[in-house]
């Protein structure tokens, strides 16, 4: 077995190159569909507008969808160099559901992204717009393989175990669609594409704040994209976010235990900042809402208690600060989405929105909130499930590869420096795209706004 070091720094290692990663899908799948919904706008109208848009996000969808499939690739080789152990053990399982990842979504992606990357004026607008739809479809269905695998992880059925400790599928219909998969599945689906809608709604409204007048027509017919799928989708999201936290209470009491952030069974209420003690079990500092927290478990009288991490076994509990605060930094997050989405509705309701300066400065702010509240519930759903990398049946530091400290901290290193360094550049290109603005209208000119008529000035 290897150190406690060398397991915590590969712990490390895995969970950046997963927050890198998911910061891609996180925005190139919402941008597809975008995408594919503004080419067949633009078949069917033939209004240069939404050509324009198509033009300008495909350049940021291109490079996102790039550095994706890297980072993603990188995650695959982690399995069999860092989590060798691990790899062995749910190889029949995990690793047919990648694959068929790769057959499926990967290929159809890699036969279609190079005609809606670069076939404009070579092929029919209707197979352009065949292709952003395949592009599209593609990202979805890698959506769901992966959401499939992962939720197996969670809730891990239809296997038979050896004696060498092997999963070996006798059910994969169970497999594929287990009970865990229902609930993250559309969760994590309405979150891409929230914050692909944040990260459009942002840029869009920064045009407007800037007075860049030739970008009015684009930001403005963005933003009220952006919002009105927005306005649709946070309620549900809020809804299903909630059933997901209900079934991980009953099926990973820990982890509730854990981001409720108790220790004993004897609280009542919401907790909004704690430093939790581990040694001892106890919180050295706990501010909370009386009452709230049983009202958020569906008791209304207020009364009921909120668990606590000391009902599981020391060995068997996972760490209350990253489940805690990666939980919170998701929840508040998306209430702080949603109070926006709203507002926004209420102010495109009353033919305000172009004419709400403070609104649309708040709105540039919020534009990386889809990522920030992403990359919490990821870290919720990973650190609450430990000490189990397969809950309940195989714990992570059973998991790991023969592998000494030195070479544990020298790849996190080079990991750490690389991922630091395509992320800067990927930020670049994202505020250099932005600023050059779209390209010029082409054809007919679509109806321009004034500086006035966008941010009421």
């Amino acid at each position: 077995m290897a150190s406690p070091a060398a397991l915590e720094l590969s712990r490390w290692q895995f969970a950046i190159t997963a927050i890198f990663h998911m910061s891609f899908p996180a925005l190139t799948v919402g941008l597809s569909v975008l995408l594919a919904v503004v080419q067949t706008a633009y078949l069917r109208t033939g209004n240069p507008l939404y050509q324009q848009i198509f033009r300008f996000w495909r350049k940021i969808f291109a490079v996102g969808f790039g550095l994706g499939v890297v980072a993603g690739t990188v995650m695959t080789f982690e399995f069999g160099l860092n989590w060798g152990i691990y790899a062995h053990a749910v190889g029949p399982v995990i690793g047919v559901t990648i694959g068929m990842e790769v057959i499926t979504a990967f290929f159809l992606e890699a036969g279609f992204i190079g005609i809606m990357l670069y076939g404009e004026g070579r092929v029919r607008p209707r197979t352009m717009a065949l292709a952003s739809w395949m592009v599209a479809f593609g990202t979805l269905l890698s959506t769901t393989w992966i959401l499939s695998a992962h939720s197996w992880m969670q809730d891990p059925v239809g296997y038979t175990q050896t004696a060498g400790g092997q999963f070996q599928p006798h059910d994969w219909i169970q497999i594929l669609f287990n009970p865990a998969f229902a609930y993250r599945f559309p969760h994590m689906l309405l979150a891409v594409l929230i914050s692909a809608s944040w990260f459009v709604g942002g840029i869009s409204a920064w045009y407007l704040v800037k007075q860049r007048t030739a970008a009015f027509p684009l930001a403005r017919r963005c933003l009220s994209i952006a919002l009105g799928v927005l306005a649709l989708l946070m309620p549900i999201q809020l809804y299903v976010g909630d059933l997901t936290a209900v079934f991980d209470g009953q099926h990973q009491p820990a982890k509730l235990e854990a981001f409720e952030g108790n220790w004993r069974t004897d609280n009542n209420g919401y907790n909004l900042v704690v430093v939790p003690d581990t040694n001892r079990g106890t919180d050295r500092l706990r501010i909370e809402v009386p009452h709230l927290g049983a009202a958020i478990g569906h008791d209304l009288t207020g009364q009921a208690h909120v668990p606590g991490l000391l009902q599981t076994p020391p060995d068997q509990r996972p760490n209350m600060w990253s489940a805690f605060y990666g939980f919170r930094t998701m929840y508040f997050t998306a209430l702080a989405m949603f109070a926006t989405a709203m507002a926004g509705l209420v102010l495109r309701l009353r033919r305000r929105l172009f004419h709400s300066p403070r609104f649309l400065r708040w709105m540039v702010w919020m534009t990386p909130a889809g990522i920030i509240a992403i990359t919490g519930g990821w870290i919720t759903a990973e650190t609450g499930r430990q000490p189990w990398v397969v809950y309940g049946k195989l714990r992570t530091a059973d998991a790991l590869s023969h592998l000494t400290t030195t070479e544990a901290a020298l790849s996190l290193v080079g990991f750490v420096a690389l991922y630091a360094s395509l992320l800067l550049i990927w930020v670049r290109y994202i505020v250099r795209t932005v600023k050059a603005g779209p390209e010029a209208l082409t054809g007919a000119t679509a109806p321009r706004a004034t500086s006035s008529e966008a941010i009421g000035a």
